[in-house]
């Protein structure tokens, strides 16, 4: 267990320190006045990439601290700090670009990866031995669990409920500003209040799988929740009114946030300490990955259609989806 929280550790630390630098270096070219387009993309690039690496550590790291039984209890708790970011978020930025602007902002969301780094450093032991790993043998292994968890039903059905409800409910908070702008004629305030609302929800969706028997189906948990986030998009989409829009918001945030949780737990929880590496992998591979193929087709769907029928059109095909892959998951034993 020793070796298994230094590589925790140190994977954290390795990847937060790069991410840290990405804000670093647009403070440097705002300062220079040289910062472009396509310098921030490329920025945020190199932050989605170590993003989507350093995730399934802080996923793993639940398992390997608290007893089987406490696993869904901690990785929604565990989940709690990403939803107060989107609370907090991004009404912090918005006080802080209004007195002390963008250079401001950006310096202290670098300054922000130091207490995590410091951390990730803390629970490295001082000596280490690990025992040695054949690499040819490592990559065959490697592909052989991938194809082993994907083979069982049971997290077959999580993956997909997971990868769906991203691919196409995630593009909601990504089209947000849009929705906002086109449909309401908002600004940048409104756009913090919805953002806000859904982390909210994703805070109060959390909360209540503490108070769900550990004994429960989170089948059911997952894809129900899945279903009614597709619901909630066919509303925001219809939703001809500001002030029902962060209540729709929370509602979504909850589902998602439900969804989620639960069908990380049950992968988490009926995989071997072997497998949960490669199977939390798959998990943020379904979820982040789903999150950009929607983002980009549903860019797509906007730009013909518009955001209002883009989000009906990716609502409607969410409850398609979840109804169809939820039928075959509740029959899986």
């Amino acid at each position: 267990m020793c070796w298994l929280t230094a590589l925790i550790g140190g994977v954290i630390a390795l990847f937060q320190s790069i991410q840290m630098l990405c804000p670093s270096v647009i403070v440097l070219l705002l300062l220079a006045g040289t910062v472009r387009p396509w310098m921030v993309i490329i920025l945020s690039l190199v932050i989605g990439i170590t993003d989507a690496l350093s995730m399934p550590s802080f996923q793993s790291i639940v398992p390997s601290i608290v007893k089987p039984a406490q696993i869904a209890s901690g990785l929604a708790l565990n989940s709690t700090q990403f939803n107060l970011s989107r609370i907090l978020g991004p009404a912090l930025a918005a006080i802080l670009l209004i007195s002390i602007g963008a250079v401001g902002c950006f310096a202290v969301s670098a300054a922000s990866y130091i207490p995590l780094i410091v951390v990730a450093l803390w629970i490295l032991p001082q000596k280490l031995n690990t025992p040695p790993v054949d690499a040819t043998s490592e990559q065959h292994s490697l592909f052989v669990h991938i194809f082993e968890i994907l083979r069982i039903p049971q997290l077959r059905g999580a993956l997909l409920t997971v990868f769906f409800t991203s691919l196409l409910c995630g593009p909601l908070v990504i089209f947000c500003s849009v929705l906002i702008k086109n449909t309401f004629h908002r600004d940048a305030v409104d756009f913090s209040i919805a953002v806000a609302a859904f982390g909210i929800g994703g805070l109060l969706g959390a909360i209540v799988l503490l108070f769900i028997n550990v004994d429960s189906d989170r089948r059911y948990l997952s894809s129900w929740a899945a279903r009614a986030y597709g619901v909630v998009l066919v509303l925001v989409a219809c939703n001809p009114w500001f002030w029902s829009l962060p209540v729709l918001f929370v509602l979504g945030g909850s589902a998602m946030s439900i969804s989620n949780i639960s069908a990380n737990t049950l992968i988490q929880t009926n995989t071997t300490s072997q497998l949960r590496g490669q199977s939390v992998s798959l998990f943020m591979l379904a979820l982040r990955g789903g999150i950009s193929i929607g983002g980009l087709l549903t860019g797509f769907s906007v730009t013909l259609i518009g955001v209002n029928r883009a989000l009906l059109l990716n609502g409607v095909h969410t409850l398609l989806a979840q109804i169809v892959v939820g039928r075959k998951w509740f029959k899986a034993k």
